[in-house]
């Protein structure tokens, strides 16, 4: 649990902070060059899920993540036998992202994303804009996988 509050929270408000920003001093026609050929902050509007799939689809959007947040929060809650750092830190990325991205759906009826990264390689040419809410949901996914290996590799030599 202490995870949610070092990790998710600020997290949470940094996501918040920062679309807040974006909302306020981004117009959706500007582009931002930070770096050039490689990084800008845009305002672009996302109704639908990763990379603008499944438009127009907030209410279904609004269920689902509700239905993860609570299953989400309910895992961190439970104890486990062995207390595994990673898996915490995982589904504390995973409820950041989850309440950020959701918080968006409730306030504007779509999700705000600002970051454009340009990788100048086919398929991410540039890459599709993203916010800190997503930033925290891959890395949560990239930490199960690391976890679910782990775990295989410790179960396997018992």
């Amino acid at each position: 649990m202490k995870y949610v509050l070092s990790l998710s929270l600020p997290l949470y408000l940094l996501d918040q902070i920062t679309k807040w920003f974006v909302l306020r001093f981004v117009h959706p026609e500007d582009i931002h060059v930070v770096i050039a050929d490689f990084f800008a902050i845009v305002n672009v509007t996302n109704d639908g899920a990763a990379f603008g799939s499944f438009k127009n689809n907030n209410t279904f959007f609004i269920v689902l993540s509700c239905v993860a947040f609570v299953f989400v929060f309910a895992l961190l809650l439970r104890r486990t036998r062995s207390r595994d750092p990673l898996r915490d830190i995982s589904l504390s990325l995973l409820l950041a992202g989850i309440v950020g991205n959701l918080t968006d759906r409730f306030l504007h009826g779509h999700v705000i994303d600002f970051a454009l990264f340009d990788l100048h390689v086919p398929l991410a040419h540039p890459w599709p804009a993203f916010n800190v809410a997503d930033s925290c949901i891959c890395i949560a996914v990239f930490c199960f996988i690391i976890h679910s290996f782990k775990s295989r590799k410790s179960a396997a030599e018992l």
